[in-house]
Protein backbone atom coordinates (compact mmCIF):
# COMPACT_ATOMS: atom_id res chain seq x y z
CA UNK A 1 0.00 0.00 0.00
CA UNK A 2 2.81 2.43 0.85
CA UNK A 3 4.37 1.79 -2.57
CA UNK A 4 1.06 2.43 -4.31
CA UNK A 5 0.71 5.73 -2.47
CA UNK A 6 4.20 6.74 -3.55
CA UNK A 7 3.54 5.88 -7.19
CA UNK A 8 0.30 7.84 -7.26
CA UNK A 9 1.96 10.87 -5.69
CA UNK A 10 4.93 10.80 -8.01
CA UNK A 11 2.62 10.49 -11.00
CA UNK A 12 0.57 13.44 -9.78
CA UNK A 13 3.74 15.41 -9.19
CA UNK A 14 4.94 14.77 -12.73
CA UNK A 15 1.64 15.42 -14.49
CA UNK A 16 0.83 18.56 -12.49
CA UNK A 17 3.92 20.42 -13.58
CA UNK A 18 4.87 18.85 -16.90
CA UNK A 19 3.86 22.06 -18.64
CA UNK A 20 6.13 24.40 -16.72
CA UNK A 21 9.22 24.03 -18.87
CA UNK A 22 11.03 21.58 -21.10
CA UNK A 23 13.51 20.69 -18.37
CA UNK A 24 10.64 19.23 -16.35
CA UNK A 25 9.80 16.81 -19.15
CA UNK A 26 12.58 14.34 -18.44
CA UNK A 27 10.64 11.22 -17.47
CA UNK A 28 11.94 8.19 -19.37
CA UNK A 29 8.45 6.87 -19.98
CA UNK A 30 5.66 9.46 -19.70
CA UNK A 31 3.10 6.65 -19.66
CA UNK A 32 4.64 5.11 -16.53
CA UNK A 33 5.95 7.91 -14.29
CA UNK A 34 7.08 5.73 -11.40
CA UNK A 35 9.66 6.51 -8.77
CA UNK A 36 12.30 4.25 -10.31
CA UNK A 37 12.51 6.21 -13.58
CA UNK A 38 12.08 9.71 -12.20
CA UNK A 39 15.37 11.39 -11.43
CA UNK A 40 15.86 13.83 -8.60
CA UNK A 41 16.32 16.51 -11.24
CA UNK A 42 12.73 15.87 -12.33
CA UNK A 43 11.21 15.70 -8.86
CA UNK A 44 12.84 18.77 -7.31
CA UNK A 45 11.52 21.49 -9.65
CA UNK A 46 8.00 20.08 -9.52
CA UNK A 47 8.05 20.07 -5.72
CA UNK A 48 9.35 23.64 -5.54
CA UNK A 49 6.67 24.81 -7.96
CA UNK A 50 4.03 23.05 -5.87
CA UNK A 51 5.30 24.87 -2.78
CA UNK A 52 5.25 28.31 -4.34
CA UNK A 53 1.87 27.71 -5.95
CA UNK A 54 0.37 27.03 -2.54
CA UNK A 55 2.15 30.01 -1.04
CA UNK A 56 1.19 32.56 -3.70
CA UNK A 57 -2.25 31.05 -4.23
CA UNK A 58 -4.41 29.82 -1.38
CA UNK A 59 -2.21 31.03 1.50
CA UNK A 60 -1.58 34.48 0.08
CA UNK A 61 -5.30 34.82 -0.62
CA UNK A 62 -6.31 33.91 2.93
CA UNK A 63 -3.71 36.28 4.32
CA UNK A 64 -4.63 39.12 1.97
CA UNK A 65 -8.16 39.19 3.35
CA UNK A 66 -7.32 38.59 7.02
CA UNK A 67 -4.28 40.88 7.10
CA UNK A 68 -6.27 43.86 5.86
CA UNK A 69 -5.14 44.15 2.25
CA UNK A 70 -8.09 42.95 0.14
CA UNK A 71 -11.82 43.38 -0.06
CA UNK A 72 -14.33 42.96 -2.87
CA UNK A 73 -16.34 45.33 -5.05
CA UNK A 74 -20.08 45.71 -4.75
CA UNK A 75 -20.43 43.53 -7.84
CA UNK A 76 -18.34 40.90 -6.06
CA UNK A 77 -20.24 41.03 -2.79
CA UNK A 78 -20.98 37.30 -2.99
CA UNK A 79 -17.36 36.31 -3.62
CA UNK A 80 -15.06 34.91 -0.91
CA UNK A 81 -17.94 34.94 1.58
CA UNK A 82 -16.33 32.26 3.77
CA UNK A 83 -13.14 34.28 4.20
CA UNK A 84 -15.03 37.51 4.80
CA UNK A 85 -17.34 35.94 7.40
CA UNK A 86 -14.70 33.68 9.05
CA UNK A 87 -16.76 30.60 8.29
CA UNK A 88 -14.43 27.90 9.59
CA UNK A 89 -16.62 24.88 8.78
CA UNK A 90 -16.99 26.02 5.17
CA UNK A 91 -13.27 26.73 4.82
CA UNK A 92 -12.40 23.22 6.02
CA UNK A 93 -15.09 21.53 3.92
CA UNK A 94 -13.74 18.54 2.04
CA UNK A 95 -15.46 19.37 -1.25
CA UNK A 96 -15.85 23.16 -1.39
CA UNK A 97 -13.33 24.36 1.16
CA UNK A 98 -9.68 25.43 0.97
CA UNK A 99 -7.41 22.35 1.20
CA UNK A 100 -4.53 23.96 3.06
CA UNK A 101 -3.84 20.92 5.27
CA UNK A 102 -4.14 18.46 2.39
CA UNK A 103 -1.90 20.47 0.07
CA UNK A 104 0.62 21.08 2.84
CA UNK A 105 1.01 17.41 3.65
CA UNK A 106 1.07 16.47 -0.02
CA UNK A 107 3.98 18.86 -0.51
CA UNK A 108 5.68 17.41 2.56
CA UNK A 109 5.39 13.94 1.07
CA UNK A 110 6.88 15.14 -2.22
CA UNK A 111 9.96 16.30 -0.31
CA UNK A 112 9.98 13.07 1.70
CA UNK A 113 10.25 11.07 -1.53
CA UNK A 114 13.05 13.35 -2.72
CA UNK A 115 14.84 13.03 0.62
CA UNK A 116 14.61 9.23 0.68
CA UNK A 117 15.88 8.88 -2.87
CA UNK A 118 18.63 11.44 -2.28
CA UNK A 119 19.81 9.62 0.81
CA UNK A 120 19.87 6.34 -1.09
CA UNK A 121 21.89 7.92 -3.92
CA UNK A 122 24.16 9.93 -1.63
CA UNK A 123 22.92 13.18 -3.18
CA UNK A 124 23.49 15.46 -0.20
CA UNK A 125 22.41 18.70 -1.85
CA UNK A 126 19.03 17.29 -2.82
CA UNK A 127 18.62 15.78 0.65
CA UNK A 128 19.51 19.09 2.28
CA UNK A 129 17.08 21.05 0.12
CA UNK A 130 14.29 18.56 0.87
CA UNK A 131 14.86 18.89 4.62
CA UNK A 132 14.85 22.69 4.47
CA UNK A 133 11.62 22.69 2.49
CA UNK A 134 10.01 20.23 4.87
CA UNK A 135 10.90 22.64 7.65
CA UNK A 136 9.17 25.38 5.67
CA UNK A 137 5.95 23.36 5.34
CA UNK A 138 5.83 22.00 8.88
CA UNK A 139 6.24 25.45 10.45
CA UNK A 140 3.70 26.90 8.03
CA UNK A 141 1.16 24.21 9.00
CA UNK A 142 1.75 24.92 12.70
CA UNK A 143 1.18 28.63 12.00
CA UNK A 144 -2.21 27.70 10.56
CA UNK A 145 -3.37 24.74 12.69
CA UNK A 146 -1.12 24.48 15.77
CA UNK A 147 -0.77 20.81 16.84
CA UNK A 148 -0.23 18.26 14.08
CA UNK A 149 1.55 14.98 13.16
CA UNK A 150 5.32 15.16 12.73
CA UNK A 151 7.17 11.95 13.66
CA UNK A 152 4.30 9.69 12.56
CA UNK A 153 3.61 11.67 9.39
CA UNK A 154 4.78 10.78 5.86
CA UNK A 155 5.14 7.08 6.71
CA UNK A 156 2.52 5.64 4.35
CA UNK A 157 0.50 2.93 6.06
CA UNK A 158 2.99 2.48 8.90
CA UNK A 159 0.97 4.97 10.97
CA UNK A 160 -2.55 5.09 9.48
CA UNK A 161 -3.68 7.36 12.34
CA UNK A 162 -0.57 9.46 12.95
CA UNK A 163 -0.05 10.86 16.42
CA UNK A 164 -0.29 14.61 16.88
CA UNK A 165 2.47 16.59 18.56
CA UNK A 166 2.11 20.03 20.11
CA UNK A 167 2.95 22.99 17.93
CA UNK A 168 5.95 24.08 19.99
CA UNK A 169 7.53 20.63 19.64
CA UNK A 170 6.88 20.57 15.90
CA UNK A 171 8.50 24.00 15.61
CA UNK A 172 11.60 22.80 17.43
CA UNK A 173 11.81 19.64 15.33
CA UNK A 174 11.34 21.68 12.16
CA UNK A 175 14.19 24.00 13.10
CA UNK A 176 16.35 20.92 13.75
CA UNK A 177 15.31 19.54 10.36
CA UNK A 178 16.38 22.75 8.65
CA UNK A 179 19.70 22.62 10.55
CA UNK A 180 20.23 19.07 9.32
CA UNK A 181 19.52 20.22 5.78
CA UNK A 182 22.10 22.97 6.11
CA UNK A 183 24.66 20.43 7.31
CA UNK A 184 23.93 18.24 4.27
CA UNK A 185 24.54 21.21 2.00
CA UNK A 186 27.81 22.08 3.73
CA UNK A 187 29.02 18.49 3.57
CA UNK A 188 28.17 18.02 -0.09
CA UNK A 189 31.15 17.79 -2.47
CA UNK A 190 31.81 20.89 -4.53
CA UNK A 191 30.28 20.87 -7.98
CA UNK A 192 27.79 18.13 -7.18
CA UNK A 193 24.07 18.83 -7.04
CA UNK A 194 21.27 20.50 -8.94
CA UNK A 195 21.67 23.19 -11.53
CA UNK A 196 18.82 24.46 -13.68
CA UNK A 197 16.47 21.95 -12.05
CA UNK A 198 16.76 23.98 -8.86
CA UNK A 199 14.21 26.57 -9.92
CA UNK A 200 14.79 28.54 -6.71
CA UNK A 201 18.54 29.13 -6.36
CA UNK A 202 20.02 27.31 -9.37
CA UNK A 203 22.11 25.06 -7.14
CA UNK A 204 23.68 27.91 -5.18
CA UNK A 205 24.38 26.21 -1.85
CA UNK A 206 25.27 29.46 -0.11
CA UNK A 207 21.87 30.96 -0.89
CA UNK A 208 20.13 27.76 0.20
CA UNK A 209 21.96 27.91 3.54
CA UNK A 210 21.08 31.59 3.99
CA UNK A 211 17.49 30.74 3.12
CA UNK A 212 17.47 27.99 5.74
CA UNK A 213 18.86 30.35 8.36
CA UNK A 214 16.21 32.92 7.43
CA UNK A 215 13.45 30.34 7.86
CA UNK A 216 14.81 29.54 11.31
CA UNK A 217 14.91 33.24 12.17
CA UNK A 218 11.30 33.61 11.06
CA UNK A 219 10.29 30.69 13.29
CA UNK A 220 12.11 32.28 16.24
CA UNK A 221 10.61 35.71 15.57
CA UNK A 222 7.13 34.16 15.62
CA UNK A 223 7.70 32.97 19.18
CA UNK A 224 9.24 36.20 20.43
CA UNK A 225 6.40 36.80 22.88
CA UNK A 226 5.66 33.20 23.79
CA UNK A 227 8.79 31.12 23.43
CA UNK A 228 11.55 30.26 25.86
CA UNK A 229 14.11 33.12 25.76
CA UNK A 230 16.92 30.68 26.56
CA UNK A 231 15.89 28.48 23.64
CA UNK A 232 15.77 31.45 21.27
CA UNK A 233 19.19 32.61 22.41
CA UNK A 234 20.66 29.14 21.93
CA UNK A 235 19.23 28.84 18.42
CA UNK A 236 20.45 32.29 17.42
CA UNK A 237 23.91 31.31 18.65
CA UNK A 238 23.79 28.20 16.45
CA UNK A 239 22.92 30.32 13.41
CA UNK A 240 25.75 32.72 14.21
CA UNK A 241 28.18 29.82 14.70
CA UNK A 242 27.21 28.39 11.31
CA UNK A 243 28.31 31.71 9.87
CA UNK A 244 26.50 32.07 6.54
CA UNK A 245 23.98 34.63 7.76
CA UNK A 246 20.59 35.41 6.25
CA UNK A 247 19.23 36.44 2.88
CA UNK A 248 20.37 40.00 2.28
CA UNK A 249 20.07 42.79 -0.24
CA UNK A 250 19.37 41.40 -3.71
CA UNK A 251 19.01 37.83 -2.42
CA UNK A 252 15.47 36.76 -3.19
CA UNK A 253 13.79 33.35 -3.03
CA UNK A 254 12.04 33.62 -6.39
CA UNK A 255 10.83 30.50 -8.22
CA UNK A 256 11.23 30.53 -12.00
CA UNK A 257 10.44 27.18 -13.64
CA UNK A 258 10.31 28.67 -17.14
CA UNK A 259 6.91 30.36 -17.37
CA UNK A 260 5.74 31.06 -20.90
CA UNK A 261 3.11 33.40 -22.30
CA UNK A 262 1.05 30.48 -23.54
CA UNK A 263 -1.93 28.58 -22.19
CA UNK A 264 -1.31 26.77 -18.88
CA UNK A 265 2.27 28.08 -18.68
CA UNK A 266 1.77 31.61 -17.35
CA UNK A 267 2.82 32.68 -13.91
CA UNK A 268 -0.17 31.46 -11.80
CA UNK A 269 -0.46 34.69 -9.77
CA UNK A 270 -0.69 36.69 -12.99
CA UNK A 271 -3.19 34.28 -14.51
CA UNK A 272 -5.41 34.12 -11.42
CA UNK A 273 -5.41 37.76 -10.42
CA UNK A 274 -4.64 39.82 -13.53
CA UNK A 275 -4.92 38.57 -17.12
CA UNK A 276 -5.67 35.41 -19.06
CA UNK A 277 -3.45 34.21 -21.88
CA UNK A 278 -5.80 36.08 -24.25
CA UNK A 279 -5.18 39.28 -22.29
CA UNK A 280 -8.65 39.45 -20.75
CA UNK A 281 -9.06 40.78 -17.23
CA UNK A 282 -9.77 37.94 -14.81
CA UNK A 283 -12.75 37.89 -12.47
CA UNK A 284 -10.41 38.40 -9.53
CA UNK A 285 -8.86 41.44 -11.15
CA UNK A 286 -12.29 42.90 -11.74
CA UNK A 287 -13.64 42.36 -8.23
CA UNK A 288 -10.69 42.35 -5.80
CA UNK A 289 -9.78 45.77 -4.48
CA UNK A 290 -7.51 47.27 -1.82
CA UNK A 291 -9.22 48.10 1.43
CA UNK A 292 -9.77 51.67 2.50
CA UNK A 293 -7.47 50.89 5.42
CA UNK A 294 -4.62 49.71 3.18
CA UNK A 295 -4.83 52.79 0.99
CA UNK A 296 -4.84 55.04 4.05
CA UNK A 297 -1.58 53.50 5.29
CA UNK A 298 0.18 54.30 2.01
CA UNK A 299 -1.40 57.76 1.71
CA UNK A 300 -0.47 58.68 5.28
CA UNK A 301 3.18 58.18 4.39
CA UNK A 302 3.05 59.69 0.89
CA UNK A 303 4.20 56.24 -0.18
CA UNK A 304 5.33 56.07 -3.83
CA UNK A 305 4.41 52.37 -3.94
CA UNK A 306 0.77 53.44 -4.06
CA UNK A 307 1.09 54.56 -7.68
CA UNK A 308 2.67 51.30 -8.82
CA UNK A 309 0.23 49.09 -6.92
CA UNK A 310 -3.14 50.54 -7.91
CA UNK A 311 -5.02 52.42 -10.60
CA UNK A 312 -6.19 55.85 -9.53
CA UNK A 313 -9.82 56.93 -9.75
CA UNK A 314 -9.54 60.48 -10.98
CA UNK A 315 -6.82 62.02 -8.86
CA UNK A 316 -7.27 59.74 -5.87
CA UNK A 317 -7.20 56.09 -4.88
CA UNK A 318 -10.44 54.51 -3.70
CA UNK A 319 -10.79 51.29 -1.72
CA UNK A 320 -13.50 49.05 -0.31
CA UNK A 321 -14.53 47.93 3.16
CA UNK A 322 -13.52 44.41 4.13
CA UNK A 323 -16.59 42.23 4.49
CA UNK A 324 -19.00 44.95 3.33
CA UNK A 325 -22.28 43.02 2.99
CA UNK A 326 -24.05 45.76 1.03
CA UNK A 327 -23.70 46.45 -2.70
CA UNK A 328 -23.11 50.18 -2.36
CA UNK A 329 -22.35 52.21 -5.50
CA UNK A 330 -19.27 53.87 -4.01
CA UNK A 331 -17.62 50.44 -3.79
CA UNK A 332 -18.38 49.23 -7.29
CA UNK A 333 -15.79 48.44 -9.93
CA UNK A 334 -15.86 51.80 -11.67
CA UNK A 335 -15.52 53.76 -8.44
CA UNK A 336 -12.63 51.88 -6.86
CA UNK A 337 -8.95 51.31 -7.62
CA UNK A 338 -8.02 48.09 -9.42
CA UNK A 339 -4.61 46.46 -9.13
CA UNK A 340 -2.22 47.97 -11.66
CA UNK A 341 -0.42 45.93 -14.30
CA UNK A 342 1.35 46.73 -17.57
CA UNK A 343 -1.90 47.47 -19.40
CA UNK A 344 -2.68 50.22 -16.89
CA UNK A 345 0.94 51.36 -16.64
CA UNK A 346 1.94 52.27 -20.17
CA UNK A 347 3.12 48.69 -20.84
CA UNK A 348 5.66 48.99 -18.05
CA UNK A 349 5.95 46.54 -15.14
CA UNK A 350 3.91 47.45 -12.07
CA UNK A 351 4.35 46.55 -8.40
CA UNK A 352 2.73 43.10 -8.42
CA UNK A 353 2.05 42.39 -12.08
CA UNK A 354 5.08 42.79 -14.30
CA UNK A 355 4.89 40.17 -17.07
CA UNK A 356 3.05 36.92 -17.63
CA UNK A 357 6.37 35.12 -17.13
CA UNK A 358 7.53 36.86 -13.95
CA UNK A 359 9.03 34.61 -11.25
CA UNK A 360 6.87 33.61 -8.28
CA UNK A 361 7.77 35.05 -4.88
CA UNK A 362 8.47 32.50 -2.17
CA UNK A 363 10.32 34.97 0.07
CA UNK A 364 11.55 38.41 -0.84
CA UNK A 365 14.77 39.94 0.40
CA UNK A 366 12.61 42.63 2.01
CA UNK A 367 10.96 40.08 4.30
CA UNK A 368 14.34 38.74 5.38
CA UNK A 369 15.65 42.24 6.08
CA UNK A 370 12.64 43.16 8.21
CA UNK A 371 13.08 39.91 10.15
CA UNK A 372 16.68 40.91 10.77
CA UNK A 373 15.60 44.42 11.76
CA UNK A 374 13.24 43.01 14.39
CA UNK A 375 15.85 40.54 15.62
CA UNK A 376 18.45 43.31 15.91
CA UNK A 377 16.00 45.60 17.70
CA UNK A 378 15.25 42.81 20.18
CA UNK A 379 18.99 42.39 20.77
CA UNK A 380 19.15 38.90 19.28
CA UNK A 381 21.65 39.57 16.50
CA UNK A 382 24.39 42.07 15.82
CA UNK A 383 23.98 44.76 13.21
CA UNK A 384 21.93 47.92 13.03
CA UNK A 385 18.15 47.57 13.21
CA UNK A 386 17.94 50.93 11.44
CA UNK A 387 20.11 49.72 8.56
CA UNK A 388 18.11 46.51 8.11
CA UNK A 389 14.88 48.52 8.28
CA UNK A 390 15.98 51.00 5.64
CA UNK A 391 17.33 48.24 3.40
CA UNK A 392 13.99 46.44 3.71
CA UNK A 393 12.14 49.51 2.47
CA UNK A 394 14.61 50.00 -0.38
CA UNK A 395 14.32 46.36 -1.46
CA UNK A 396 10.52 46.67 -1.39
CA UNK A 397 10.77 49.81 -3.54
CA UNK A 398 12.96 47.90 -5.97
CA UNK A 399 10.51 45.02 -6.25
CA UNK A 400 7.49 47.31 -6.56
CA UNK A 401 9.09 49.31 -9.37
CA UNK A 402 9.70 52.50 -7.40
CA UNK A 403 12.77 54.54 -8.33
CA UNK A 404 15.60 54.34 -5.81
CA UNK A 405 15.74 58.14 -5.80
CA UNK A 406 12.35 58.22 -4.07
CA UNK A 407 13.72 56.68 -0.88
CA UNK A 408 15.46 59.71 0.68
CA UNK A 409 12.36 61.92 0.76
CA UNK A 410 10.19 59.03 1.86
CA UNK A 411 12.52 58.07 4.68
CA UNK A 412 12.82 61.64 5.92
CA UNK A 413 9.16 61.73 6.97
CA UNK A 414 8.45 61.44 10.71
CA UNK A 415 5.95 58.65 10.00
CA UNK A 416 8.72 56.60 8.35
CA UNK A 417 12.05 57.65 9.82
CA UNK A 418 13.42 55.02 12.19
CA UNK A 419 15.23 57.46 14.45
CA UNK A 420 11.99 59.37 15.02
CA UNK A 421 9.90 56.28 15.75
CA UNK A 422 8.86 56.05 19.40
CA UNK A 423 8.02 52.35 19.00
CA UNK A 424 10.74 50.76 16.87
CA UNK A 425 9.07 47.33 16.63
CA UNK A 426 5.83 48.93 15.47
CA UNK A 427 7.74 50.88 12.81
CA UNK A 428 9.43 47.70 11.56
CA UNK A 429 6.23 45.65 11.42
CA UNK A 430 4.30 48.45 9.74
CA UNK A 431 6.87 48.76 6.97
CA UNK A 432 7.01 44.99 6.70
CA UNK A 433 3.22 44.98 6.31
CA UNK A 434 3.44 47.58 3.53
CA UNK A 435 6.09 45.48 1.76
CA UNK A 436 4.32 42.10 2.06
CA UNK A 437 1.09 43.38 0.52
CA UNK A 438 -0.30 40.64 -1.75
CA UNK A 439 3.11 38.95 -1.94
CA UNK A 440 3.35 37.08 1.37
CA UNK A 441 0.11 38.15 2.99
CA UNK A 442 -0.10 35.06 5.16
CA UNK A 443 3.03 36.20 6.97
CA UNK A 444 1.50 39.62 7.56
CA UNK A 445 -1.49 37.88 9.17
CA UNK A 446 0.90 36.02 11.48
CA UNK A 447 2.49 39.32 12.49
CA UNK A 448 -0.94 40.76 13.23
CA UNK A 449 -1.89 37.77 15.37
CA UNK A 450 1.25 38.00 17.49
CA UNK A 451 1.56 41.79 17.77
CA UNK A 452 -1.71 43.42 16.68
CA UNK A 453 0.21 45.58 14.19
CA UNK A 454 -1.07 47.40 12.25
CA UNK A 455 -4.52 48.12 13.72
CA UNK A 456 -6.47 46.34 10.98
CA UNK A 457 -10.25 46.93 11.05
CA UNK A 458 -12.34 43.83 11.48
CA UNK A 459 -14.56 42.40 8.77
CA UNK A 460 -18.00 43.97 8.66
CA UNK A 461 -19.29 40.45 8.08
CA UNK A 462 -17.57 38.95 11.14
CA UNK A 463 -19.78 36.75 13.36
CA UNK A 464 -19.21 39.19 16.24
CA UNK A 465 -17.57 42.64 16.51
CA UNK A 466 -14.48 41.27 18.27
CA UNK A 467 -14.32 37.89 16.51
CA UNK A 468 -11.07 37.37 14.60
CA UNK A 469 -9.67 34.26 12.94
CA UNK A 470 -6.73 32.94 14.94
CA UNK A 471 -6.11 29.63 13.14
CA UNK A 472 -7.80 27.18 10.75
CA UNK A 473 -9.97 24.26 11.80
CA UNK A 474 -8.76 20.73 11.09
CA UNK A 475 -10.21 19.67 7.74
CA UNK A 476 -13.06 17.24 7.27
CA UNK A 477 -10.70 14.83 5.53
CA UNK A 478 -8.64 14.60 8.73
CA UNK A 479 -11.72 14.27 10.88
CA UNK A 480 -12.85 11.34 8.75
CA UNK A 481 -9.55 9.46 8.82
CA UNK A 482 -7.86 10.48 12.08
CA UNK A 483 -10.61 11.91 14.25
CA UNK A 484 -9.46 10.27 17.49
CA UNK A 485 -6.14 12.13 17.32
CA UNK A 486 -7.64 15.38 16.03
CA UNK A 487 -10.24 15.35 18.79
CA UNK A 488 -7.52 15.29 21.44
CA UNK A 489 -6.36 18.76 20.37
CA UNK A 490 -9.15 20.78 21.98
CA UNK A 491 -12.20 22.66 20.81
CA UNK A 492 -10.94 23.34 17.26
CA UNK A 493 -12.43 26.84 17.32
CA UNK A 494 -10.80 29.16 14.80
CA UNK A 495 -12.02 32.27 16.62
CA UNK A 496 -11.01 31.31 20.17
CA UNK A 497 -8.11 28.87 19.81
CA UNK A 498 -4.64 30.32 19.29
CA UNK A 499 -1.58 28.66 17.87
CA UNK A 500 1.10 28.02 20.48
CA UNK A 501 3.23 31.09 19.81
CA UNK A 502 0.23 33.43 20.01
CA UNK A 503 -0.40 32.93 23.76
Amino acid sequence: MKKIIQLVLVAALTVSFSSCSEFLEVNNNPNAPVSENLSLSAKLPAALVSTVNQETGQLNQIGAFWAGYWGTTSEGVNLFVDLKSYNGPAIRHQRDGIPVWENGYTNLLYYQLIKEQAQTEGALVYAGIAKIMQGWHFTRLVDLYNNLPFDDALQGTLHPTPRYEDGKTVYEKSINLISAGIEDLKNAPAGVGPGADDVLFKGNKTLWIKFGNTLKLRALIHQSAAGDPAYITAEIQKIQAEGSGFLGVGENAFVQPGYLNTASKLNPFWENYYRTVQGASTGNHQDLRPTVFALEQYKRRNDPRLATLYVSVGTDYKGVLFGNPNAEAQYNRASTSAFKGPQENGNRPAALFKTATQPSVLMGSFESLFLQAEAAQRGWITGSAKTFYEQGIQESFKYMEVAASEFAAYNAQPAVNFDQATNKIEAIITQKWLALNSLSSIEAWSDYRRLGIPAIPNSLDAPAPTARPLRLMYPESERQTNNAEASKQGSDDMIKDKVWWNR
